[in-house]
């Protein structure tokens, strides 16, 4: 009996480092890879990626207007989007039962989520490009990409809230606090990693479509002075060096454009996980 429990003890142990050594080279093959890509990208744009090419106009040699609207359309896209989402996704897990309307609406969350983005494009350059009057402009765009990251911010910050124990809400209650006090002061502040995720998988997201901004933004390379001007956001300028290139130069252009939309992406994730942990203090605090 020994022998067979010893047995299968060496099994479970060969077992749990197998697939301990498999779950690694998989973490070590993902990380070689986004390093590798990263490291390229920086090596194919050096000796062109400086501040001068960050901070100078289009007409000389420059990216800072596409660098404004780029910044533009994520502000103004979350600005839009992510107060929408999370008040859905509250609205679903903590006040929706499983009505016929509420299923319905589940499948209409779903069904935008495997939409193309180039039909949003096309609906964004019909409803607010020419019924709504904005034009090709940056709040026509921002207002497109906000319906399209939509399904991606109520998904993560409902599974967010579900993981979130019962016995929190039922405590907040026992002590007499209102629902919206326990959904607001109890229930947000610990789902604040997956909403700062939905935020940032919906930063990604914006910055990388191209289809759905160049049918409603434009490309114009001008600085833009309002949210209600046309603009050229990084990818859609990106999309143009490299389809127009034709000297060595402006492949590393391009690289050094690519360069600094990573850059871009990582700082905006970097300060909302950083807003984020300060509102979450204050609210532990209070």
């Amino acid at each position: 009996m020994k022998r067979i429990m010893k047995g299968m003890t060496k099994t479970r142990k060969i077992r749990d480092g197998l697939l301990y050594g498999t779950m690694a080279a998989g973490l070590v093959l993902v990380g070689g890879i986004l390093f590798s890509i990263l490291a390229y990208i920086l090596v194919q744009s050096a000796g062109f990626l400086n501040l001068s090419f960050i901070f100078t106009s289009a007409e000389e040699g420059g990216i800072f207007p596409m660098v404004i609207t780029t910044f533009y359309m994520v502000l103004v896209s979350l600005a839009i989007a992510l107060p929408v989402g999370i008040m859905t996704a509250v609205f679903l897990n903590e006040y929706s039962a499983n009505t016929p309307a509420i299923r319905l609406l589940r499948l209409a969350i779903e069904t935008l989520a495997g939409i193309p983005s180039i039909i949003y494009g096309l609906f964004g350059l019909l409803m607010f490009c020419r019924v709504f009057k904005f034009g090709q402009s940056i709040i026509a765009g921002a207002l497109t990409l906000s319906i399209m990251i939509l399904p991606v911010i109520i998904r993560t910050v409902e599974e967010s809230l579900k993981t979130i124990p019962d016995s929190f809400r039922e405590g907040s209650f026992s002590l007499g606090a209102a629902k919206f006090q326990t959904i607001f002061f109890v229930v947000i502040p610990p789902a604040l990693p997956g909403i700062v995720t939905s935020a940032i998988l919906a930063v990604g997201r914006v910055v990388g479509e191209s289809a759905p901004v160049l049918l409603t933004v434009g490309i114009t390379r001008n600085l833009p002075r309002s949210v209600f001007e046309s603009g050229r956001t990084l990818t859609i300028h990106l999309y143009y060096l490299t389809k127009e290139a034709i000297n060595p130069d402006d492949f590393g252009i391009a690289f050094a454009t690519a360069a600094v939309l990573i850059i871009m992406v990582l700082l905006i994730n970097t300060a909302t996980k950083i807003i984020t942990l300060i509102f979450k203090k204050r609210m532990g605090g209070q």
